[in-house]
């Protein structure tokens, strides 16, 4: 362990060394959720607010950028509303398998008041993810001892809501259903009436939907049964691809149902979309279903086009689109 954080960062011992909080603290768990699931919610933002910080804390602010050299900044928030603000960089990110960073405690003016070289390594156990967690102290001021006692405590608590989050996010990622279907579900934190709005007008729905790193022109969207949908995915690489839609049931806010159909031209694939607006309390659950007219036609598209992680995606940039407008 220490060879090989030695050849990330120089050899460094804790500036104070003190016996009262551990200077190494390791941790292991056993979450039952695949590897790439677990590795997702340690790289992706969205999932890493939702469980990151002892149990009652939330992080208004989380930017977490998982390649090597990215930056990273979290405010925590206790119950009691005290933020606790954390910056870091990455320095190893091996996907899905070893991610290693650095994480700088702050003070009040933006000091760090010590910093850690923390190594999380994820191994596949036949369809569950071993985890070890490994943080070492590297520096230290004369204030660290009062926050370093409850290291320990701290990521067990977090490690814990991580495991919540796992089997939450089992559920809903969106997964292949039958032989004919691609299905997901996800609990936004908007009310119904805006989520609806959001996938009905085309000045919300150019800013989430497509994968990531796509974006979207919108030429026509009339949402009412009949009517037409035209927009055009631009991919990261370059290519565009064109998606020409038509309405079959519109009820306002509950459902949505929606034929995907080529033109000429267009790769001959298409697919059924169901979307299904349920409120609970003040945040809205989607039940989204892809039915295709064959197995071959569905596994084609999971295998061409990624279809599965495609939805995972949208999905996901949907939910971070919406918190933010939600807080407007």
């Amino acid at each position: 362990m220490a060879a090989r954080n030695n050849a990330i960062l120089p050899s460094q011992e804790p500036s104070q060394a003190n016996d009262t909080y551990p200077q190494e603290l390791v941790l292991k768990r056993v979450f039952d959720a695949p590897r790439e699931l677990v590795w997702k919610v340690w790289t992706d933002p969205a999932h890493l607010a939702q469980w990151w910080g002892p149990k009652g804390f939330t992080n208004p602010r989380c930017e977490w950028n998982a390649h090597p050299g990215g930056s990273i900044h979290i405010d925590m928030r206790a119950p009691d509303g005290v933020v606790y603000p954390m910056s870091g960089e990455m320095k190893e990110v091996a996907p899905p398998e070893r991610l290693v960073f650095i994480s700088h405690a702050l003070d009040e003016h933006g000091k760090s008041m010590f910093d850690v070289l923390n190594t999380v390594t994820l191994t596949d156990q036949r369809g569950k993810t071993a985890l070890t967690l490994e943080a070492r102290v590297l520096t230290a001021t004369e204030r660290a001892p009062q926050y370093l006692k409850g290291m320990e405590m701290g990521w067990t608590m977090s490690l814990d809501r991580l495991s919540d989050h796992l089997a939450q996010s089992v559920q809903e990622e969106a997964q292949l259903s039958g032989d004919r279907e691609i299905i997901g579900t996800r609990l936004f934190d908007a009310p119904r009436d805006l989520v609806w709005k959001m996938w009905t007008t085309p000045e919300h729905l150019v800013h989430w939907w497509g994968p990531r790193g796509f974006t979207t022109t919108v030429h026509e969207m009339d949402v009412r049964p009949g009517g037409e949908w035209r927009l055009v995915m631009h991919g990261p690489d370059g290519r565009d691809y064109n998606n020409h839609i038509v309405y079959i049931e519109v009820v306002e806010p509950e459902r949505l149902v929606y034929r995907h159909t080529p033109q000429h031209g267009d790769e001959p694939v298409s697919f059924q979309s169901t979307v299904r607006f349920t409120a609970e309390g003040t945040k809205t659950r989607i039940d989204f279903q892809m039915l295709f007219p064959s197995p071959a036609q569905r596994d084609h598209v999971v295998k061409a086009y990624g279809a599965v992680e495609g939805l995972n995606q949208t999905l996901s940039r949907f939910g971070e689109y919406a918190a933010a407008q939600a807080r407007v």
